[in-house]
């Protein structure tokens, strides 16, 4: 394998072979490649892209140049979901337990929130005790006995595929549609699952804004991750507005609990919720119908089997006994929490999402570099949705902050991202589309 020859090829907009990438996708791995030429070739694939044949050639190479998990013996299917990721998007914390409940198992391996996005594994991280880095063994022990996990990425899983995302993430190449395809299928394909659930966001608060181009990402996952051998089905939902009215680390996985245990379930958030969850459940052949997977989804809510099963996969990945019954006993909140008011009353017109997720970051709940700690407590909540109105009666948010100096910012920043009158967005949808191949 001469590398150069690899790049030429795709600079000049020719088709590679699966033998070339799979050659290629080794050279990441063993160093046979320098960080030049794969950054040269991340440049040579964002401008010329790769075909549906490249992708499945490349999301397999990734998949095979590390540990590829096997889950031989589950009584029922292995099942996950996957997000491009939003704010307030707390679904991951529902949709394991819920699926579990049912009968399927869930191995979640999460990621950590980037830009203005919140990552599950550091909402996890806000219980103490919990370990999102368990050896393999305890992993499978807990998806075995309790039916799901969550935990973070683990450097045996894809490495070629953390390599080649580094490079890209300084180089300006991250929104190749091809190479996001792949770094996430590699990843999923490598976990041993039977069936994916893809949800895509669009919207101010996305990596993808607007609908043809989450459509377009949504398409290729569905393509690509089907022609690997995972069955996959890929939603559009709505990332206009934060889906939960809570955004941070500590407050969405409070928020997560109340939806579990029925203390509050926020229309739009359970829309979502209930439509991954009711594919995955097609997908693993756990209903036989739409509705009759809706019903066995709600008799999990509502008997409390979901939320046991949360409960229990916290306590066996470390965490404490019983969070459910009472998370703030274990969970540390933010000594200032303080409402901040809209500057004049009327109805919320529009929410730039992303300056929302942003405001998360600014108090230290997110990272500008991804060695940077975060402050978990912190965030907001009591979050104002499109349509409601503000006024004395009603704040813009509920900032979770250490110091009046963070208060003080946040309250800016929130006014800054908030629309109060003038003509009014369309809401839109949840769920804006469904994608199968």
């Amino acid at each position: 394998m001469i590398p150069q020859e690899i790049i030429r090829a795709k600079r000049d907009g020719h088709e590679l072979g699966a033998d070339d990438i799979a050659a290629f996708t080794a050279g990441l791995t063993n160093d046979k490649v320098t960080e030049g030429q794969a950054a040269a070739f991340a440049m040579a694939v964002y401008f010329n892209g790769l075909n549906i044949a490249e992708r499945v050639a490349l999301t397999k190479a990734m998949r095979d140049s590390g540990t590829v998990l096997r889950w031989d013996d589950m009584p029922g299917p292995v099942l996950d979901k996957h997000s491009t990721g939003g704010v307030g998007d707390t679904v991951s914390l529902m949709v394991a337990p819920m699926i579990a409940a049912c009968g399927g198992y869930v191995p979640m391996i999460s990621g950590r929130g980037l830009g203005h996005t919140g990552g599950t594994s550091d909402k996890f991280e806000s219980i103490p005790g919990y370990v999102t880095t368990p050896s393999m063994d305890a992993f499978k022990a807990v998806v075995r006995d309790v039916g799901c996990a969550v935990i973070g990425s683990t450097p045996d899983l894809a490495p070629a595929d953390r390599r080649l995302y580094g490079i890209r993430d300084v180089t300006a190449t991250i929104e190749s549609i091809g190479l996001i395809t792949a770094s996430i299928l590699s990843k999923k394909l490598a976990g041993g699952l039977q069936a994916l659930v893809m949800d895509v966001k669009c919207g101010s608060g996305a990596f993808m804004t607007t609908l043809p181009k989450a459509r377009e990402l949504a398409q290729s996952i569905a393509k690509v991750a089907t022609g690997a051998g995972l069955p996959t089905t890929a939603f559009i939902t709505d990332m206009d507005q934060p889906l939960a009215n809570a955004a941070g680390n500590t407050v969405e996985v409070a928020y997560a609990i109340d939806y579990l245990t029925g203390t509050r379930r926020e229309q739009r958030m359970h829309e979502v919720v209930m439509a991954l969850s009711t594919e995955l459940l097609l997908l693993g052949k756990l209903s036989k119908s739409k509705a009759a997977a809706r019903t066995q989804l709600q008799a999990a809510l509502d008997s409390g089997a979901a939320a046991e099963r949360f409960d229990k996969m916290v306590a066996g990945l470390g965490g404490p006994k019983n969070v459910i019954e009472d998370p703030w006993k274990h969970m540390t909140r933010a000594p200032q929490q303080v409402a901040i008011a809209p500057l004049h009353a009327g109805p919320v017109t529009a929410i730039d999402n992303r300056a929302v997720g942003m405001v998360v970051v600014a108090l230290g709940g997110g990272r500008t570099r991804p060695q940077d700690p975060i402050d978990h407590a912190v965030g907001l909540t009591s979050l104002a949705a499109i349509g409601d109105t503000v006024g004395p009666d009603r704040p813009l948010a509920i900032v979770h902050a250490r110091t009046d100096g963070q208060v003080a910012e946040a309250t800016n920043l929130v006014r800054a991202a908030y629309r109060v009158g003038g003509r009014a967005k369309p809401t839109r949808a949840a769920v804006l589309d469904r994608i199968t191949v």
